[in-house]
């Protein structure tokens, strides 16, 4: 998606810091206008493309940040990832940030981040996580605003270290994704 694009969908946050929007439901078209795009440039090797994390669950606060699940047939796939994702505007993060994950960001004005692409194995731990914490979220509003009241506490305490923001979500994901196990 050109840079053009993103502006109206609200979209973008600066590099390490934490700001949470109001939830935008055009966020979900800003996602269908980057799956086409992705599934373009991967072709076959995109088994799945699907939209998780905050802006997928309607009607909660979210970092403007659209996350992207990309699965493929075997993680050693995501490597042949990086050219086609690079030629549609995402920089390769690599696989030693979050275990059996390749991450891709696309930036805009140098340091603001619009979309997080995680290459990962279709039906793997992280897919299948990824999946369920999002329906969960999605079929149950109550939890859906409980992760909503933790993710402002959070970000007022975390505005400018994103990745203590991120791990001080961690137990409420894992207590969430144990249940019905």
């Amino acid at each position: 998606m050109a840079t053009e694009n993103v502006q109206p969908f609200g979209l973008g946050v600066g590099n390490k810091s934490v700001k949470l929007a109001e939830p935008n439901q055009s966020w979900r078209e800003a996602y269908l206008l980057e799956e086409a795009a992705i599934r373009s440039a991967l072709g076959d090797l995109a088994v799945d493309v699907q939209h998780f994390g905050s802006t997928s669950i309607p009607e909660i606060k979210a970092k403007p940040i659209i996350d992207i699940a990309v699965g493929v047939r075997r993680f050693e796939d995501g490597l042949a990832c990086v050219e086609p994702m690079a030629s549609i505007g995402y920089v390769y993060a690599g696989s030693n940030i979050v275990a059996d994950d390749h991450i891709f960001g696309r930036d805009i004005e140098g340091d603001t981040r619009t979309h997080l692409v995680h290459v990962v194995e279709h039906g793997g731990q992280n897919w299948r996580q990824f999946i369920l914490f999002r329906d969960r979220m999605r079929t149950r509003p109550d939890l859906a605003h409980a992760y909503e009241a933790l993710k402002v506490e959070l970000a007022a305490k975390y505005a400018n270290d994103r990745a203590a923001y991120t791990a001080a979500k961690k137990d409420f994901i894992q207590k969430i994704l144990a249940e019905g196990d």
